[in-house]
């Protein structure tokens, strides 16, 4: 299989090429070319199977003649020590529960995965593979756990200091060894603005061997998109209606990419709903046709704070660069901060289930498309992260206190250690180069 750029000025490239360059050098975005698909003997066996043997089915697709299959199947074993529960909260919604991994966010499914594929095409080699990575949140805390002392790998996180809870800060900045913590000051756009411009910088990329973590590497993509195909099983044992409306809480927009791209594969996966905070640029984009990037916005969701939404390319690419299609495959609303809590606070009163601030916002999406649509489709929310994460910010509104997983409590209690940096790149370039 052949990776090729949404941009179109660079060559293509296999998949090794693909994940350790991350960027092509046209500034665009690999995605497989062409995208596969998924046998209608696996379709029908779909709701038999656990999450390992769906993941393994469709990493096979895009791994296969790149990677042994016994190499696929221990990547898959090692990665997904984890479940994606569906779990049924109304008559009419459920949410697929993706914060069982060590981190407790979704971000966990793509960071493990990625982790052990790089740490293949890398273990015959005698060159340190240095990667950048932004974080407006989960992404740092899941990469670092991901890459802790992987041989031969070095990670550089860049997240906007006073911008992320704490808990998620503790995360990501208390490991030590091969993971280094930058504080920015700025935002998370600042952050991934310095990563991009490292991956174009001739005098950085001829010394350092560079990748990225973010949502940009096609090798978080490609396992995002399992956890879709595990949500429809479980749904399709639950229930006996249509597909679901699947609502994705978007940031980056690489959790919804991947859900395109499963159903590219074939799955069934109804209408896409990108539920976002006050950060509208995409809902405004679909509304009005004009796509503006503006600064993020701070909000209690904060892992979704993004004003230009970096996977938003590879979403033109896969609908056609039509307006048309995009729309017939996404409705995208925004919520702010107060209908966040309110929804945060309805939803435990009446269901006694507590949601984090980024499901919350994908739970006020299916309404809004419910409500819109004489309520006649069911819906599938990912629900993003644990509650726990956001303390500060759920307790007020359930009214108790929250218990703190161990992962959790492990964290809080190692010292914080993070380099402070400015937002200005040349700041940046010349710390990479000096380590």
């Amino acid at each position: 299989m052949h990776y090729y750029s949404t941009n179109g000025q660079a060559p293509v490239t296999d998949l090794r090429g693909a994940v350790l360059r991350a960027l092509p050098p046209d500034n665009g975005l690999y995605l497989p070319e062409p995208i596969p698909t998924l046998s209608k003997s696996f379709m029908k066996v779909l709701p038999e199977l656990s999450f390992r043997e769906i993941a393994f089915v469709m990493a096979q697709t895009y791994l296969e003649g790149d990677v042994p299959t016994h190499q696929i199947q221990a990547i898959v074993d090692s990665a997904f020590s984890f479940e994606a529960p569906l779990v049924p909260l109304t008559k009419s919604v459920s949410l697929l529960e993706l914060f069982h991994g060590p981190t407790l966010a979704f971000k966990d499914f793509g960071a493990r995965f990625m982790a052990r594929l790089m740490g293949y095409f890398t273990q015959e080699t005698q060159e340190e593979l240095v990667i950048l990575v932004a974080t407006s949140g989960d992404t740092g805390s899941a990469v670092a756990h991901a890459f802790w002392k992987v041989p031969g790998i070095r990670v550089y996180i860049l997240y906007p200091g006073g911008r992320i809870s704490t808990i998620q800060e503790q995360q990501l900045t208390t490991l030590g060894h091969n993971i280094t913590a930058l504080e920015i000051d700025g935002s998370f756009d600042d952050c991934q603005n310095l990563v991009k411009k490292a991956f174009l910088d001739p005098v950085v990329t001829d010394i350092l061997q560079l990748t990225s973590a973010n949502s940009i590497n096609i090798a978080r993509l490609i396992p995002q998109s399992f956890y879709y195909a595990a949500g429809l099983a479980q749904y399709r044992r639950l229930y006996d209606t249509s597909p679901p409306a699947t609502v994705v809480p978007c940031g980056n927009f690489g959790n919804l990419t991947a859900g395109l791209l499963a159903a590219h594969m074939g799955l069934d996966l109804g209408h896409f709903v990108a539920a976002t905070n006050q950060n509208d640029v995409i809902p405004q984009y679909l509304a009005t046709g004009t796509f503006k990037p503006l600064p993020s916005i701070a909000t209690i969701s904060n892992a979704m704070d993004v004003g230009n939404p970096s996977n938003w390319g590879r979403i033109l690419a896969l609908c056609q660069h039509d307006l048309a299609t995009l729309r017939k495959a996404i409705s995208s609303w925004s919520y702010t901060d107060g209908q966040t809590r309110e929804t945060i606070q309805r939803v435990y009163q009446e269901y006694h289930y507590c949601l984090d601030p980024h499901t919350a916002v994908g739970y006020v999406g299916i309404e809004t498309y419910q409500q819109q649509n004489a309520f006649k489709t069911p819906g599938m929310v990912l629900a993003t992260a644990h509650p726990a994460k956001f303390l500060a910010v759920v307790e007020p509104l359930i009214g108790r206190s929250l218990p703190l997983p161990a992962p959790l409590a492990k964290a809080m209690k190692r010292p914080k250690r993070s380099v402070q940096i400015s937002n200005q790149y040349v700041e940046f370039r010349d710390y990479l180069l000096s380590q």
